[in-house]
């Protein structure tokens, strides 16, 4: 019988090409479908987060009650993270005037204080010891600032830097790039670097979906945003039925 820790590990999957992959266009596919609720359909920054966040919490309960590693249930509440990050870092950024500078240095410092307290609390931050409720609560907490922090650092590049939104993404795979380095050819922390990879996927992906659906006067393509949604949510399902995507193995 499996026991109980490897159940839990089961929940989490492996890190590999394809995980990235599907991690930015769910991060695109957050911000074209935030814009869509809070935006297109008028309904604001807050009660696109309050609807966002109900989602959020009721996948993330699914998420831990469940025995093992469901794919589509892992990468619904990973799309459910980054949808309430998007209308929520707009909601701070725009709703509350603190700007994308302060709504930037805010969530960064929520990111930080959520894996420190994590870390004294478990004595772990890594995604391969994840062994219990209370770990996954950290894990899901962290990624759902790390996506909230990952919008308002795109909004802030992209404008208030003034490096448009194709300067962003390039900007934002670069240091991808110089991540992937470290990875490979440095004995630097591959927790670490996850977690800052984790962290700059989602500001690539925010700028992606603002090129995808912001006016042609904004930098963008003006393209529906419910039809973008509609093609990235198509892409990750195909992507999670060609690929097979297996749980995170324990840290020994």
């Amino acid at each position: 019988m499996t026991s109980s820790r490897e159940d839990a590990l089961s929940k989490v999957p492996e890190v590999t090409l394809i995980f990235w992959i599907i991690k930015i266009a769910a991060t695109t596919l957050g911000e074209t479908a935030g814009d869509a609720v809070s935006m297109s359909m008028n309904l604001g920054y807050l009660f696109g987060t309050v609807i966002f966040g109900a989602i959020f919490v009721v996948m993330v309960i699914a998420q831990i009650r469940a025995n093992r590693f469901h794919p589509l249930l892992y990468w619904t509440t990973i799309i459910a993270t980054t949808t309430v990050g998007t209308t929520l870092a707009d909601f701070a950024d725009r709703s509350l005037g603190i700007g994308y500078a302060g709504g930037t240095s805010l969530l960064l410092g929520f990111v930080v204080a959520s894996l420190l307290t994590w870390y004294g609390s478990l004595g772990s931050i890594s995604v391969n010891t994840i062994t219990s409720a209370k770990a996954e609560i950290f894990y899901w907490v962290t990624i759902m600032f790390s996506q909230t922090l990952g919008t308002a650092l795109g909004d802030w590049t992209a404008d208030s830097a003034g490096l448009g939104y194709g300067g962003s993404a390039v900007v934002f795979s670069a240091l991808l790039v110089v991540i992937c380095v470290f990875y490979y050819w440095t004995s630097f922390s591959h927790t670490i670097l996850f977690w800052v990879a984790f962290v700059l996927t989602r500001p690539l992906g925010a700028v992606v979906g603002d090129f995808l659906d912001k006016p042609f006067d904004a930098g963008g393509l003006a393209l529906s945003r419910y039809t973008a949604s509609a093609v990235l949510f198509g892409f990750i399902v195909a992507c999670l039925t060609i690929f097979s995507q297996r749980a995170s193995k324990q840290a020994h």
